[in-house]
């Protein structure tokens, strides 16, 4: 039983994720901004889709700030704000996989705005 119940829940996100990325495209000018997130952590990506590679990434483990996890996340999106402006990105197209935008998730959205992302 318990086995069906994770399975139900592993299909919906599965549904969600695929629901949201078959509205979003990432480009080399206007590149795709992932977040996934662990239970401690979080990992942020500028992707190109066209071309199937990372253009800048992000891990909350290679920071070395203390605090809160949305504290740490807001912190997160600034610093890959800052990666992607001296790469000469200045815009993107936010994908929240198959999370709410709420959190840890909103914080690191709302870091990369005020460092200067566009979205």
């Amino acid at each position: 039983m318990l086995r069906d119940k994770n399975k139900i829940k592993q299909a919906a996100k599965k549904r969600r994720q695929r629901r949201t990325r078959a509205k979003i495209f990432g480009t080399a000018k206007l590149p795709r901004l992932n977040i996934t997130k662990s239970l401690n952590h979080l990992y942020l990506q500028l992707i190109d889709d066209q071309k199937g590679k990372t253009l800048v990434s992000l891990h909350t483990k290679n920071l070395k700030i203390k605090g809160a996890k949305v504290d740490v996340a807001k912190s997160a999106g600034q610093k890959l704000a800052e990666q992607a402006l001296s790469r000469k990105i200045d815009k993107c197209v936010f994908d929240k996989a198959s999370y709410l935008y709420h959190g840890r998730v909103k914080a690191a959205a709302e870091g990369a705005r005020q460092a200067g992302l566009k979205f």
